[in-house]
């Protein structure tokens, strides 16, 4: 690879935040279709790659390390101060049983989709299933959570992060769509779940009663964010240093994100979940840590093993649909909750509004609320439960 040209931090964030930038700039001013198709995550995430593959910047500074040390617990807290678990029982009611049902149906087809298809992976491509979980489970944010527990100086992890990021556009340029069309089969659905008319009333009633508004965000909430984000960081990070460490499962680097997490859902009880921007700030950041990942990537990696991992992750996503039309039928939910619900493991807050809209758009706001659980269960579910079976099925560490 030949010297890089740009080296200094400034330099690299510079283009780290600028390519993030450009993507949504273009989203927003030109009404390509193109990004109807392949969202503006997959560009943040490979331009970087060629930057640093090319030798325009350097993949080897320590502001990589600070970001992985700060940003990423900083917009972990930030994401969860909006989770409200009470507003989205009180509205969805046994539908967000069908969504921890669905998660589960992640957790185990991890195993399952990687042991089909390990025999043409590298050795250690189960953390690039490990990976992918977390978007599965909460999204983006929590995808990079879980790589930066497993491998906190991103050496390891930077090309199977890329895969996870191929395998998850890829399955949701044919799952999205499946959830959309879902609202075709609303008869048929209903008729096997046994769903009535009642309840889907009740629901809609209840959604639309549903208010969630913040103010517009003022200079000083920015501030209060922050300090509130990095103080969880400094709490979760001194703590982690002193709890014992548990073989390769429960690391420094993994209690560091449990406890972020754990600060996040605790701080959205309180007043601190009131204070507007929190979203919007926590996105910005995690959409920089990808063009992060992007720049930390060595392309040379990914080009064998995509074709084999994208079908393992095929098969791991049916899984889980098998596993929200067990839960709707079990709960008696209808089609409209169960689209949501599915969308908010795989998509998150990015794909669930998307779903709730196309469905009903009276339950946008109650989608993002779930969205948010996911968020909140994403890392605990991908780091104790989904790493530790694909280790299993993997071998060993």
């Amino acid at each position: 690879m030949p010297d890089s040209l740009i080296t200094g931090d400034a330099g690299i964030l510079f283009v780290l935040a600028a390519n993030a930038a450009l993507w949504f700039f273009l989203e927003k001013r030109t009404g390509w279709k193109l990004f109807n198709f392949v969202p503006p995550l997959i560009f943040i995430y490979l331009l970087p790659a060629v930057f640093s593959n090319s030798g325009l910047i350097t993949n080897d500074s320590g502001v990589y390390d600070w970001m992985g040390d700060i940003i990423l617990p900083t917009f972990l807290v930030l994401l969860l101060l909006d989770v409200d678990i009470r507003a989205t029982i009180r509205v969805m009611g046994k539908g967000v049983w069908v969504m921890l049902v669905g998660t589960l149906g992640v957790v185990v087809g991890a195993p399952i989709g990687y042991a089909i298809v390990s025999g043409w992976l590298q050795s250690d491509a189960w953390m690039g299933f490990a990976i992918l979980s977390g978007s599965w489970i909460g999204g983006t944010g929590n995808m990079a959570a879980v790589q930066h527990a497993i491998d906190p100086s991103g050496e390891l992890t930077a090309g199977l992060f890329g895969l996870a990021v191929i395998a998850d556009n890829v399955v949701y340029l044919i799952w999205l769509p499946l959830l959309l069309n879902l609202k075709r089969l609303a008869p048929i659905f209903h008729k096997f779940t046994g769903v009535s008319d009642a309840q889907l009333d009740r629901m809609k009633d209840a959604a639309e009663e549903m208010v969630v508004k913040k103010p517009k965000p003022a200079m000083r909430h920015y501030l209060y964010l922050i300090a509130i984000g990095m103080g969880a960081t400094w709490i979760a990070t001194n703590l982690a240093h002193v709890l014992p460490e548990v073989g390769v499962v429960l690391t420094a680097s993994t209690w560091q994100i449990l406890l972020v997490t754990t600060l996040g859902i605790a701080l959205s009880f309180s007043p601190a979940k009131r204070i507007p921007g929190s979203h919007e700030l926590a996105m910005a950041l995690v959409y920089l840590f990808v063009s992060r990942m992007g720049a930390k990537t060595d392309l040379s990696g990914l080009a064998g093993q995509a074709i084999p991992f994208v079908a393992g992750a095929y098969i791991w996503i049916f899984i889980h649909g098998a596993f929200i039309l067990f839960a709707a039928k079990l709960f008696k939910i209808d089609v409209h909750t169960s689209a949501i619900a599915s969308a908010a493991n795989i998509g998150g807050a990015a794909s669930a509004p998307i779903v709730a809209s196309f469905h009903d758009e009276r339950l946008v706001p109650v989608s993002i609320l779930m969205a948010l659980i996911g968020y909140a269960v994403g890392n605990y579910a991908s780091l104790l439960l989904i790493r530790p079976l694909l280790m299993w099925v993997a071998g060993g560490p």
